[in-house]
Formats: C-alpha cells, structure tokens, sequence
C-alpha cells in the first residue's frame, strides 16, 4: 500500500468510528461490560476524539508531509508494540504512526482494551486485505526489528531488560498538573474539571495536581467541579473515594471534598484514583522552573501553558513522554 491508500483507509475508520454501525455500537456495549472503567461517555470522548483530530484527510497528510514520509518502505521493519490498558483506545496512536510510517507491526494489546482496537483493525482487514500482514496481533512479541512498549516504572525496567539490544521506545508513568492564579473564570474552571475528572483520571494527561497561589479559595473550584458529581455513583470510583476518604479520616489529616473527589495537600504529583493533589505556591517562577524538564510530568495547564479543557485533546504530535515516536519510525 503506498501512503495515500494509507491515508484514505485510516480517513474510512475514522468516518466508520464517528457512524452508528450496528456492529460498532456491539464493540462499544461490549467493551464498557469488560472492563468498568470503559464507561459509554468516555468510550465515545476517546474514539470520537481520535476519529475527528487525527483520521481525516487533512491532518495525516500534514503529518506525513512534516516527516517526509515515503509513498512506501523500500525496507518496511516490523515493531513490536505492547499497549497501556488505562483508558480507551490509549494505544491507537502506536498502531496509526506505524501504519502511516509504512511499516508492519505486530501488537500485544492490553488485556483491559483489546475489544475495540481488534475490531477496529478487524475493519481494515475486512476492507483491505492487504492490512493483514500489517497489522497483526500476538500474546507474545518476538522477533520484532524494533519496540514500543507503554506501561508502570516496574514493566518499564523489564523492557529495558529485554529490549535492549533493539531500537526502542519504552514509556513509563506520567501524570498531568495544573498552574492556577486564582482569577481563574467559572467557565475555565468548568474546562479545569474535564482535564481532572475525564476518565476518571486514569490518563498521563489528566491533571492530578494543582499549584495554587497563597491563600487561594478552593470553594468556587469544588463547586464548580460537581459538573462530574455523578461519578460518585460509579461503583469502581466510589470504591477508591470511600478508601482515600478513610485513610485520611483515620490519619486525622486535612482535606476538603465535594463529594466527588478529595482534595488534599501533598508534594507528589501522582494522586490516587478520586483524589487531587495540591501545593501553595509564593514565587511562580520556581514552580515552573522546577516543573520544566521534569520525566513525570507529560502536560502542564493553565493559562500560560497548554489551555483549560484540552489536556484530554492531543494532536497528533502530542507525543507520550515527549518522544516523537514518528521521527523514531521514519528514521529506522
């Protein structure tokens, strides 16, 4: 396949994901059963996004064009590729920046999120056989001439391990933060809830830290975030509150609540499931100065860095980690 049929099959998928296609509408019901995470709104947020950023014509061959990318690989690799499982179709892009790149790839999908991706390429298949040796899928992966591998600090240092001695991306956990001046309006507060509560906060660009200035006044924020108060009904959200909100309640330790998530003051970035962090902060500049360059940290929001409500937008060269995975392919 050369890169306009590339092009053209990947723009189909996209119109096919946006459609109301019986089957497609199966994959979905099926895919929010299996894992509960997956609710319908945000398997709908994660594949509407996708379909509608980057499968159309436009933005792929802007991105083929930025990277030079050949009409076809005189020596196309196979890349291996182990996929996240945390929010919906978080591995999608892997398997497009291949699949534009013109090489081959054979997946090891998430257990937690194979349903939709196989069907997905189930459709390619079905509309272009040639896919079939482009994209398959296997329990194991051995034999690639490169890897990219997505997973926790602990799976990383086996990648490591294992991949060494091949060409290889390997990223590890990332988390999101948000720089607040305290004059934040209602409406980008409103946005602010999105880039915190959209899939329950389970993604590296979802912000589960705020920086707020001295003496800041968290009441308009709580309020304004139970736009989201009916994840408090969710069984597998409601679990992890009712636990942080115990383990806090017992440690006797300050916190403030809307009874949708917890907020509460630490240092760390990284905030469990239902909770978010915060820090005061006198001199910004420090914040940021220590911000910058940090390997936990994929997005910083606010309104001098990446705006309100577009954590959970990514472009297409919003890349995971900060590593341009299509430079990595094209330059193979």
């Amino acid at each position: 396949m050369n890169l306009q049929q590339r092009i053209d099959l990947m723009t189909r998928l996209g119109s096919y994901i946006l459609s109301t296609d019986n089957q497609w509408t199966a994959t979905k019901e099926r895919a929010s059963r299996e894992n509960g995470w997956f609710t319908p709104a945000f398997i709908d947020l994660a594949a509407n996004g996708i379909a509608q950023s980057w499968l159309n014509p436009a933005a792929l061959q802007a991105w083929a064009s930025q990277y030079n990318v050949p009409d076809t690989q005189a020596h196309p690799k196979n890349i291996g590729i182990v996929m996240a499982g945390n929010i919906p179709l978080v591995g999608f892009h892997d398997l497009l920046a291949v699949f534009i790149s013109g090489h081959r790839q054979t997946i090891k999908p998430s257990s937690k999120d194979d349903t939709l991706l196989k069907h997905l390429v189930s459709q390619l298949h079905a509309w272009e056989p040639a896919t079939q040796a482009l994209i398959t899928f296997q329990p194991m992966l051995k034999g690639c001439d490169a890897y990219i591998a997505t997973g926790s600090n602990n799976s990383a240092r086996y990648f490591d391990y294992y991949f060494a001695k091949y060409p290889h991306i390997i990223r590890r956990n990332r988390t999101s933060v948000a720089i607040l001046d305290g004059n934040e309006t209602v409406e980008e507060l409103a946005l602010l809830a999105d880039d915190v509560y959209q899939y329950f906060g389970l993604g590296c660009r979802n912000v589960t830290k705020l920086y707020v200035p001295e003496g800041y006044d968290f009441v308009p924020l709580l309020e304004t975030f139970k736009k989201y108060e009916a994840l408090a009904d969710h069984h597998k959200y409601k679990n992890n509150y009712d636990y942080q909100l115990a383990i806090l309640i017992l440690n006797k330790q300050y916190y403030m609540t809307n009874g949708s998530i917890i907020l509460h003051e630490d240092a760390s970035p990284f905030s469990p499931i239902s909770q978010l962090h915060y820090s005061f902060y006198t001199d910004l500049s420090a914040v940021t100065d220590a911000l910058t360059g940090n390997d936990d940290i994929q997005c910083i929001v606010g309104k001098k860095w990446l705006p309100f409500g577009q954590a959970q937008q990514p472009s297409l060269t919003d890349y995971a980690d900060g590593v341009d995975t299509m430079q990595f392919l094209v330059g193979l």
